[in-house]
Parts: structure tokens; C-alpha cells; sequence
């Protein structure tokens, strides 16, 4: 992200938490208060986003869709304490992914300790 994508990404959030209008007026003249040289474009852009997209759900949001993340397992469908059965999953992969590092070194037939 560039200089002036994060300086009009921050002032709609100023504008947002503040409860003003998000324009490209006030974005423009955030931008300008806090000295950072934006392209003349991104105010406009920015507000153009604004007006489409709650900014609220985006704050809520962070973390969720975006993919390339861990898979997420999902409860079967039937009632009853599926959930808690789901959550060693993870850590049984991250312990064989960590195996599989092991046996690797072994596999070029040298070892730091030797």
C-alpha cells in the first residue's frame, strides 16, 4: 500500500469514527492537515468507495474472508458437541508438518549436532 493509499485509508477512518460525511473534500483536507502528499485521485476514490461499503462492517470484518488462511473445520450437521472435537485438528497437522521438517535434515544425512 502506498503513502497516499494509507493516509486517505486513515482519514476515512478518522471521518468514520468521528460520525462525518466521508467526501473527497474532507478526505482531501485530512490528507492535507496532516502534511502527506496524495495524488488528486485518491480522495475521490476513496469516497467513491465509502459511499458503496459500510466502513463499520469492514472494522468488524478484519479477519474474516480473504482466503489463502488455515482451512476451518465445520461441525457435522447433527446436534450435540460436535464443535468441540474440531478444534485439535489444527495442532495435529502443525505437529506432522513439524515431523515432516525433522525427517527432512535426516533425509540429507547431516545434522547440526553432529
Amino acid at each position: 500500500m502506498t503513502v497516499s493509499e494509507t493516509a486517505c485509508t486513515y482519514a476515512c477512518l478518522i471521518l468514520f469514527d468521528d460520525g462525518i460525511p466521508i467526501t473527497a473534500e474532507k478526505i482531501a483536507k485530512l490528507v492535507k492537515a496532516a502534511n502527506v502528499p496524495v495524488e488528486s485521485y485518491w480522495p475521490n476514490l476513496f469516497a467513491k468507495l465509502a459511499e458503496k461499503i459500510n466502513i463499520g462492517d469492514l472494522i468488524t470484518n478484519v479477519g474474516a474472508g480473504g482466503g489463502g488462511g488455515a482451512p476451518v473445520a465445520v461441525a457435522p450437521a447433527g446436534g450435540g458437541g460436535g464443535g468441540g472435537a474440531a478444534a485439535p485438528a489444527p495442532e495435529e497437522k502443525k505437529e506432522e508438518k513439524e515431523e515432516a521438517k525433522e525427517e527432512s535434515d535426516e533425509d540429507m544425512g547431516f545434522s547440526l549436532f553432529d
